[in-house]
């Protein structure tokens, strides 16, 4: 990653708080969603991209790349490098309405093939597992990682 980017990304995570915060919106007591859309962003906001001005993709965007590095997502990471460098506004809407999705799929099927491929593996979680593989939709992986594995290994 350039190092004008990891500065962004730091400067746009440290920011935006702040920014939400002493918006002239939340200042003059709009709903709450409307201040912290952008925030919302990777836990699935109910703000349009479309209706989002350009600033709050690109902070959307570096929030989001943020994120998968924390957790060593290798697709999502470079989805939005590559959203990141081509740099229109259209390709950053691109990948908050599709690609991140796509990109997190990636990332969630792999995941669940490293959970296949430990011996420690029990049938159930197995099972599980090669259900939501079978299924094969981001939402079924998704679910699969953040609630179904914790159901079937209890």
């Amino acid at each position: 990653m350039r190092p004008t980017r990891a500065a962004l990304t730091v400067a746009a995570t440290a920011l935006v708080p702040a920014l939400l915060l002493t918006a002239p919106a939340f200042a003059a007591g709009a709903p709450a969603a409307a201040t912290t859309s952008v925030a919302a962003t990777t836990e699935g906001s109910t703000t349009p991209v479309d209706d989002m001005s350009d600033d709050d993709v690109r902070v959307a965007v570096f929030r989001i790349l943020a994120d998968a590095q924390k957790n060593q997502d290798k697709a999502v990471i470079r989805e939005a490098n590559a959203a990141l460098d081509d740099g229109s506004v259209d390709a950053l809407r691109a990948f908050l309405k599709t690609g991140y999705r796509l990109a997190r799929a990636e990332d969630d099927r792999v995941a669940i093939l490293r959970i296949l491929a430990d011996p420690a593996t029990g049938a159930a979680l197995r099972t599980a597992a090669e259900r939501a593989l079978d299924d094969g939709t981001p939402e079924a992986l998704r679910a699969f990682l953040e609630h179904g594995r914790y159901e079937a290994g209890a």
